[in-house]
């Protein structure tokens, strides 16, 4: 990829080329000897994984992270893609920027979650900037700006209270006019997902439209039902029905790690001093992602690879992002998966194995200019990292019809 001249700004305005990584052999050392004087539980008393992370997943990540991982292999490839420093609102925000080629390309920014990072986004870059490329056209290209969330990965933990997702959403907003772009489309999951609609909600007229794999669409009577255990509302069948019970596996079942760092993140004391510790709190964030990522370290890869797992994982590790991360449940007071009441055109991707695969019935009423939609028997919560070809051909057929005269 080509590193392009970005916008010099001045002062706390200045675009910085972000500095080529190479961590110091020393700290791989160390990552390496920490992994191998892991203390191990016993294990666990059941024979699937009701209980959290099998002992045998993680003994086998261990062995691989210890041995046969190279780190320098992800260090060589975040190196060789335009990346860049900003001051916005007190915060160093770090950020990818990729150019397309293409005239006429609609500029795009998009937003990760936790536990992830910009490496959930890597592989759409080039099929979203370079689409002929990958078989579409060149009226589908994006310029594209992928930023990190504060105390996240590269960007600096904030050091003052108050960044949460509205403040985030704020800070892209400006980051996209710093940028030279003044009208664009987002794209979001997760966390992404509700900085995205916020951004919408915030600017209306700049945001031309939005594409979500986590959308807002659960009606409040079934969100109410689902988060206390009760009972499905009358009149749920079909996808809604599926959806509610999705929903109210994930809150009833698999939500201990969000509680905690809701209410007492500077706990997780562990993340920041054993790497199986963070390895293991970053497997459990649900439990479809759990059951797709987990085969591939006994030798039963879907789409995502060991590496794919552990270049995330040594991210947080050597960026000792496990707590300043968490920090940003503390600071949220949103609900995930409510109607926000988004007015600008939306696309959804609907994945099977997202946390809730959302129906077309609740987006077309929580999303009145709902342009897009398609659902999906494959893809988890990580959708653009493991399945960036469908991800990327949404993302591309959402925002086909707002391309006329747009920056």
């Amino acid at each position: 990829m080509t590193q392009v001249a970005q916008p010099a700004g001045s002062g706390t305005t200045a675009v910085r080329p972000f500095p080529k990584l190479n961590v110091p052999e020393a700290e791989l050392t160390e990552l390496r000897r920490r992994i191998n004087a892991t203390r191990w539980p016993t294990t666990e008393l059941v024979a699937d994984d009701t209980q959290g992370v099998q002992l045998a997943t993680m003994q086998a990540l261990a062995r691989y992270w210890a041995s046969d991982y190279d780190w320098r292999k992800c260090e060589a490839k975040l190196n060789a893609i335009p990346q860049y420093l900003t001051e916005i609102d007190g915060v160093d925000v770090h950020f990818i920027h990729v150019r397309s080629k293409h005239e006429n390309a609609l500029p795009l920014i998009i937003t990760h979650g936790w536990p992830g990072s910009i490496i959930e986004q890597t592989k759409i870059i080039d099929p979203l900037t370079n689409p002929t490329a990958h078989g579409a056209s060149a009226a589908d290209a994006f310029h594209l700006v992928i930023p990190s969330i504060p105390g996240y990965g590269y960007s600096p933990e904030p050091t003052t209270l108050g960044w949460d997702p509205e403040r985030i959403a704020r800070a892209w907003n400006v980051l996209m006019k710093r940028l030279g772009y003044t009208k664009f489309v987002a794209q979001g999951g997760d966390w992404g997902a509700v900085v995205t609609q916020l951004m919408a909600l915030q600017a209306p007229t700049d945001v031309l439209g939005i594409h979500s794999n986590m959308p807002g669409t659960v009606p409040a009577d079934v969100l109410a039902a689902a988060t206390s255990g009760g009972s499905a509302p009358a009149g749920l069948a079909g996808d809604e029905l599926h959806a509610f019970e999705q929903v109210k596996d994930f809150y009833t079942k698999h939500l201990g790690y969000a509680i905690e760092m809701t209410t007492r993140p500077q706990t997780l004391y562990g993340l920041t001093d054993s790497p199986i510790a963070l390895a293991a709190w970053i497997l459990d964030h649900d439990k479809d992602s759990y059951e797709v990522i987990a085969p591939a370290f006994d030798g039963r890869p879907g789409g995502l690879t060991r590496d794919d797992v552990l270049d995330n994982i040594t991210m947080y590790w050597l960026t000792n992002t496990g707590i300043s991360s968490a920090r940003l449940y503390w600071e949220n007071k949103l609900g995930f998966f409510d109607v926000k009441n988004v007015t600008v055109p939306v696309g959804v991707s609907a994945f099977a194995r997202e946390i809730y695969t959302a129906p077309r019935s609740w987006a077309e009423k929580a999303y009145p200019k709902l342009v897009y939609y398609k659902k999906h028997d494959v893809g988890c919560h990580f959708a653009a990292w493991e399945q960036p070809q469908l991800f990327s051909e949404d993302v591309r057929a959402s925002f086909r019809t707002l391309r006329t005269g747009n920056a």
